[in-house]
């Protein structure tokens, strides 16, 4: 039998973090299955999907615990496979000026309609001509199956005209994979 665990991570950023986790990954017989990791500002995160037969998992935990002495910060988590009443995938995605809350706004609109989100990926630039702050957002989300779509369009285009950004609802054709 096989334990999923998620793993994950922060360090200052610096050459060998992936490869000392891999390393212990494979060194206790486990398999690492999914990973998104980044540089930001200075440190290196991630998260990390990997399954290990049972006889190895404490193990493979002792392992990567010893990784804090190193200076890399982790934390290992049961990974579980709960179903949800979710069942249709929709892309969201946000762009305007940059503001502090935009964040806050768009994920309590969300939250309050029971909707799950699967995946956002932010970044702040720059607008073309002006320079100004940008803030772009792409994500996925997960309605319940008996949503109102056309209510949460209203929310949203409302949420959108208080902050000045624009913000579309999208059909997805691929679903995100459930890690």
């Amino acid at each position: 039998m096989r334990h999923n665990l998620v793993i994950s991570l922060i360090s200052d950023d610096k050459p060998g973090i992936v490869e000392q986790v891999a390393c212990i990954v494979e060194e206790c017989h486990g398999n690492w299955h999914d990973s998104h990791m980044a540089r930001w500002h200075g440190k290196f995160a991630g998260i990390i999907a990997i399954s290990v037969a049972v006889e190895h998992k404490v193990s493979l935990i002792e392992a990567l615990s010893g990784l804090n002495d190193k200076g890399i910060q982790l934390q290992i988590s049961e990974g579980n496979g709960t179903s949800s009443s979710h069942t249709s995938e929709m892309g969201l995605q946000l762009t305007g000026p940059d503001r502090p809350g935009i964040v806050k706004e768009v994920s309590s609109a969300l939250a309050s309609r029971g909707i799950n989100l699967l995946s956002l990926t932010t970044e702040c630039g720059s607008m073309p001509w002006s320079g100004e702050p940008l803030f772009e957002a792409e994500g996925h989300i997960q309605p319940p199956s008996n949503i109102d779509l056309a209510e949460l369009d209203d929310a949203l285009d409302t949420i959108a005209d208080e902050l000045g950004i624009d913000i579309n609802l999208l059909e997805v054709s691929t679903p995100t994979r459930d890690h």
